[in-house]
C-alpha cells in the first residue's frame, strides 16, 4: 500500500475531470466570494472508509476548503450519525460534493461489507482476505477499505504474489511442474497455488506447497483437507478457502481450521452507503 498517496491523487483527480470538465455551470451561479458550512450525514449503519479521498477532493479544487471529522475510518457508525463538518467557498463546497460523497459511499460499503464478513467468523482463526475482483481503477482504494472493515489484503495485483490456477497448472504442465517453475522465478515471492480436490492437493503438498488455495471444497472436504495437512504437511501449509461464499456458509467455513477465506463479494458486489451532505 506504499503508493497509497499517489493513487488517492490520481483517483481524485481523474474523478474531478470526469464531473467538472471545463467547470461547474450550475455553481457559477453563487457568488464567488460566498462561503457556506455543510455536514456529511450517513443515512444508515455503516463502517467508515474514504476519509483521504475527501480530504483530497477539496484540497485539489480549493485549499480554502476545510473538512473537520467527526468520525475516523474503521469506526461503526449508527445511522444518522454526522461524520464531517465542511467550511470555505461556496461553489468550492457544491462542485465538490458529489465526487467526495462518491468515493465515501464506496469505499465505506466495502469496509461494512468487510466488516460483516469478519464478525461472522469472530471467535475463530481465520482472517478474511479479498481478491483482485475490485472496481477498475479503485484497486488500492478498495483494499484499503477492506482493512478498515477489519479484513486482509491478500496480493495487490499480478505483480506482488504467485497465485497458480488451473489454466496455469495446465498450461505448466501440472503441479509439480508449475511450483518448480514458480520457484525458479520467483522464489522470494509469497507462492500459492489452486487445488480443486484431495488428490490436488496431496500432490501440491508432496511438491512442497506452502500456501493452498482450496476451491470449492464442501465443508466435509474442508475438514479432510485440514487433517491431511496436519498429518502430511512438513510444514504443514497455511490452507484458503475460496469459491463465492456467502455470508451464512463462512462460519461453518472457519470452523473447519482453515486459516483464510476469500471473498469476492468484499469488493465487486457492493451496494454504496446512503450518505447526504447538508448545507447549512
Amino acid at each position: 500500500m506504499q503508493n497509497l498517496r499517489a493513487t488517492i491523487h490520481r483517483n481524485v483527480s481523474e474523478a474531478l475531470t470526469e464531473d467538472l470538465g471545463d467547470g461547474d455551470l450550475t455553481a457559477a451561479l453563487i457568488e464567488e466570494s460566498a462561503t457556506a458550512s455543510a455536514t456529511i450525514i450517513t443515512r444508515e449503519p455503516m463502517t467508515q472508509a474514504g476519509r483521504p479521498w475527501v480530504d483530497e477532493v477539496y484540497r485539489q479544487i480549493d485549499a480554502r476548503a476545510r473538512v473537520e471529522w467527526l468520525t475516523d475510518d474503521g469506526d461503526a457508525v449508527a445511522a444518522g450519525t454526522a461524520l464531517a463538518r465542511l467550511q470555505g467557498p461556496a461553489r468550492a463546497l457544491l462542485s465538490g460534493e458529489r465526487t467526495a460523497l462518491n468515493f465515501l459511499q464506496t469505499l465505506a460499503a466495502t469496509a461494512t461489507t468487510a466488516a460483516a464478513y469478519v464478525a461472522a467468523v469472530a471467535g475463530s482463526k481465520v482472517r478474511i482476505l479479498d481478491t483482485r475482483k475490485t472496481v477498475p481503477g479503485l484497486r488500492l482504494a478498495q483494499k484499503y477499505a477492506v482493512r478498515c472493515g477489519g479484513g486482509v489484503n491478500h496480493r495487490i495485483g499480478l505483480f506482488d504474489g504467485v497465485l497458480i490456477k488451473e489454466n496455469h497448472i495446465r498450461s505448466a504442465g501440472g503441479i509439480e511442474a508449475a511450483l518448480l517453475r514458480a520457484r525458479d522465478l520467483h522464489g522470494t515471492l509469497p507462492i500459492e497455488i489452486e487445488v480443486e480436490s484431495v488428490d490436488e492437493m496431496r500432490q501440491a503438498l508432496r511438491a512442497g506447497a506452502n500456501r493452498l488455495l482450496l476451491d470449492n471444497f464442501s465443508v466435509e472436504q474442508l475438514k479432510q483437507a485440514v487433517a491431511i495437512n496436519r498429518d502430511e504437511g512438513s510444514p504443514p501449509a497455511a490452507l484458503e478457502a475460496s469459491g463465492g461464499l456467502t455470508m451464512q456458509e463462512v462460519k461453518a467455513v472457519a470452523s473447519t481450521g482453515v486459516d483464510y477465506i476469500s471473498i469476492g463479494a468484499l469488493t465487486k458486489n457492493v451496494r454504496a452507503i446512503d450518505l447526504s451532505m447538508r448545507f447549512d
